[in-house]
């Protein structure tokens, strides 16, 4: 009896496993078709008020705190306070406005893509009494794909617009190259600031392969055209000439640095290190401490107010990448 229940209980195991690899495939497939029957168009501008959302959150708590008098009475205010704004962007003037971008930064910057075409669709219609905040947030990566988005950032500047970086969490390394550009940087009193400094680390396979008797051939045209590699074995020189390349590359982000930030103290700040904003701020990394919310809010009565987001349709496999992705997390923290 005690081997029957043993090979019953494997049985279901094995049943009860293969019930959950079937149905987590099911799944699977199904929101792929889902995803691709409900897609946005290739390329999409989102653009919505930001004054709208804040006027429905408001309006949605003081609709349960007000009794039916107070609520009447708050609405005609705001009927008359919207009139009046109205009245007052008739004229000549054109109203103000904010545009509000967000930049999550990975290791190869990829959402440059779409700052791009936000920034595009900006200076097509902004005016240099319009104002771009930037809700940056960034641990940084590598340098080239960083610098095209510091110089993305740069043409704003360049037309005229005032922009403002917020950091609420962290802007590093690459993410503070691409904060210093602004004319003025928020942060937020323990975001991470500053590791204005380069890093590069790679393994050395070499004497591995030696102990196996693998021999790797490199051939190279041009002194400098591989220097330290991951098979072959490391010469002095190539350290020495790696290092260099490091250092200059160090070299070029002070200068950026100091070229936006002249406030700063170069040399006090860029050794790598990062600190918090309230640190940050000592250091004129920034300028204020202040999230993004609040630099909002300060500006929903007087300024119109947009948030802007590009999006791009994922091809058929980047989708089915997410999915899997999303589906081994769930099931590694079901299992756990």
């Amino acid at each position: 009896m005690p081997n029957f229940l043993v090979s019953y209980g494997l049985f279901a195991a094995e049943t009860l496993t293969l019930l959950i690899a079937f149905a987590a495939a099911f799944i699977f497939v199904v929101r792929v078709i889902l995803a691709a029957r409900g897609a946005h168009p290739a390329e999409q501008l989102e653009v919505n008020s930001l004054n709208r959302h804040f006027t429905d959150t408001a309006d949605s708590l003081l609709a349960e705190m007000l009794d039916r008098r107070e609520w009447k009475r708050h609405i005609k205010v705001r009927a008359a306070q919207d009139k009046a704004k109205r009245k007052a962007q008739s004229g000549t003037t054109a109203p103000t406005r904010l545009f509000v971008l967000d930049f999550e930064g990975d290791v190869a910057a990829t959402q440059t893509v779409a700052l791009r075409e936000e920034i595009s669709a900006i200076l097509q219609v902004a005016t240099t009494r319009d104002e771009v905040l930037l809700r940056l947030e960034s641990a940084g990566g590598l340098v080239h794909s960083y610098g095209l988005a510091a110089s993305e950032l740069r043409r704003l500047r360049e037309h005229g617009l005032k922009l403002t970086i917020a950091v609420d969490k962290v802007a590093a390394s690459g993410g503070y190259m691409m904060a210093c550009v602004a004319d003025h940087i928020i942060a937020a009193p323990f975001a991470v600031v500053g590791s204005i400094g380069v890093v590069a680390q790679l393994p050395n396979f070499h004497r591995l392969l030696k102990k196996n008797d693998i021999d790797i051939e490199l051939h190279t045209a041009g002194a400098y055209k591989r220097t330290l590699t991951m098979l072959g074995e490391n010469s002095a020189a190539a350290r020495e000439k790696f290092l260099a390349e490091l250092e200059d590359t160090h070299a070029l982000f002070k200068a950026f640095v100091g070229e936006n930030r002249p406030q700063v103290a170069i040399a006090e700040v860029a050794t790598g290190e990062h600190w918090y904003g309230t640190r940050a701020l000592a250091l004129k990394l920034v300028d204020q401490l202040k999230t993004s919310d609040d630099y909002i809010l300060e500006r929903v009565h007087d300024h119109d107010i947009f948030s802007l987001r590009y999006r791009r349709r994922r091809s058929l496999r980047e989708r089915l990448g997410g999915e899997f992705t999303r589906l081994a997390t769930s099931l590694a923290g079901r299992f756990r």
